[in-house]
């Protein structure tokens, strides 16, 4: 029995990015959490493997050669776990290109874009007590969701999965999706609200996303804890 891959965690779109990859490929892995709100991402056991302290980040004991490799950067990980697993990465160059295509997508464009609209519609307002000065914010990264949204469903037209097979593009998407804190209709693209949901329906992604949802509070709450985990997280502070 190999030893486990370490999982350096914390429940959020990126996070469940790689739990999902790891369940759904059968490696075993042993969770490491990575508490951001209040700064654990950046001690320094965790700056060794991931220099940007950010999460998630892997240590894989039994690495190439034999030897232990670390990674950060979810898509690196997806990557790494695809050609490690020989699943749901093609070796096809052809086929691959259409993977890693909407991997690099989701990795350049919803994941920052859908993050700020996240952060301006849900977290800005705790921050910032004149709310005109995040209203620019809102418009701005939830219009551009709005159009990512749209290009996922006409993609999602014709084909059951963004890049031909259920791969890791798929993996690296579907956390993304989250139509209501990014102030979304998703019955306004009823393709990518099917493939939501026969993603969704897969019994390795409901383990994925569910992965510590004890650990994770409220940042958008009230309260002096909430107040510190925010200044924590959005000020940088810490370092």
């Amino acid at each position: 029995m190999p030893a486990p891959i370490e999982l350096w965690y914390w429940p959020t779109p990126n996070g469940w990015k790689v739990s999902i990859a790891l369940e759904e490929m059968g490696l075993p892995y042993e969770l490491k959490p990575v508490n951001i709100g209040a700064g654990e991402q950046f001690r320094p056991e965790f700056l060794a493997i991931s220099p940007n302290n950010r999460m998630p980040a892997i240590v894989d004991p039994d690495g190439p050669g034999g030897e232990p490799l670390s990674i950060f950067e979810s898509g690196a990980i997806l990557q790494y776990l695809g050609n490690k697993s020989r699943q749901f990465y093609p070796t096809d160059v052809r086929a691959r290109a259409e993977v890693d295509q909407w991997l690099f997508w989701q990795v350049g464009g919803l994941g920052p874009m859908a993050g700020q609209t996240h952060h301006f519609r849900q977290y800005a307002p705790a921050l910032i007590k004149d709310q005109r000065q995040i209203a620019y914010g809102v418009r701005r990264y939830t219009d551009e969701t709005h159009r990512l949204y749209g290009v996922l469903d006409r993609r999602l037209a014709e084909r059951e999965f963004v890049a031909g097979d259920y791969s890791i593009a798929d993996m690296a998407i579907w956390p993304w999706i989250l139509p209501g804190p990014q102030g979304q209709s998703i019955d306004e693209f009823p393709n990518l609200k099917a493939w939501l949901d026969r993603v969704g329906g897969r019994e390795a992604v409901q383990r994925g996303r569910a992965l510590g949802d004890d650990l994770r509070g409220d940042l958008g709450a009230s309260g002096k804890d909430a107040e510190a985990a925010r200044k924590m997280l959005f000020g940088q502070r810490g370092r």
